[in-house]
């Protein structure tokens, strides 16, 4: 496991953490952070994909702000600088720079062909705009914040997309989760699960609010998901 150098497509490069099967060469998954960036949470999440047989990229998508962030979830500090990390990040331009990992690892030795996304937090939201935006042959999208109001762009959706909702989600609270039900409901190319009594980040190990249940749940439905789509 490594990390690997990708050229933004507006000039520039950011790091992206790589991890690669036993067997050297699997399907790509596109790994999509959260606000607290490329930390121990994403790598292991990295990790635990690669070990289902994927060649995985998690790039840093705050490389414009502060390259190589790296904090946890335990600290009112941290929070404070995710929050603002968050606030300053620009939606389209990370978007870019995830076009330009997952075009990145499509060409990747260790890539075997077909490549998903998955998000988390902010990942969820950019996973949904990966669905939307580029030719990713399927994306999952854990507690997306935010999709609610990019639902114009439904219409753009060509490949499978996978999104779980966390019922008692504190950044997405019903009339937004209604609003997205609403808007993608009837998109045959959409799945979306709701996890009752989940928060958000219920699938976050080690977080506040993880919910080893659905965790479990959801992890269950996202690898048959992929095996389904990018085998």
């Amino acid at each position: 496991m490594t990390d690997v150098t990708i050229r933004a497509a507006d000039g520039g490069s950011f790091s992206a953490y790589l991890a690669t099967p036993k067997s050297g060469k699997g399907p790509g998954i596109l790994l999509i952070q959260e606000i607290f960036g490329v930390n121990k949470v994403m790598r292991d999440l990295a990790d635990g994909y690669a070990a289902q047989g994927y060649t995985v990229m998690c790039p840093d998508l705050f490389w414009r702000q502060e390259p190589g962030i790296q904090i946890t979830d335990k600290s009112e500090a941290e929070w404070k600088r995710a929050f603002e990390l968050f606030q300053g990040f620009n939606v389209d331009k990370g978007v870019e720079d995830l076009k330009a990992t997952l075009a990145a690892l499509r060409k990747h030795p260790a890539c075997s062909g077909k490549v998903g996304s998955v998000g988390y937090c902010l990942g969820g939201k950019l996973a949904y705009l990966m669905a939307t935006r580029s030719d990713a042959d399927c994306n999952v999208g854990y507690y997306g914040v935010g999709i609610q109001d990019s639902l114009n762009e439904a219409k753009n959706i060509k490949k499978p997309l996978l999104l779980d909702i966390a019922e008692k989600d504190q950044f997405v609270p019903p009339p937004a989760q209604t609003k997205i039900k609403e808007g993608l409901g009837a998109n045959k190319l959409v799945t979306m699960y709701t996890y009752p009594g989940a928060d958000h980040a219920f699938a976050r190990v080690g977080g506040q609010h993880y919910d080893k249940k659905a965790a479990d749940l959801a992890n269950q439905r996202t690898a048959e998901f992929f095996k389904t789509h990018l085998s």
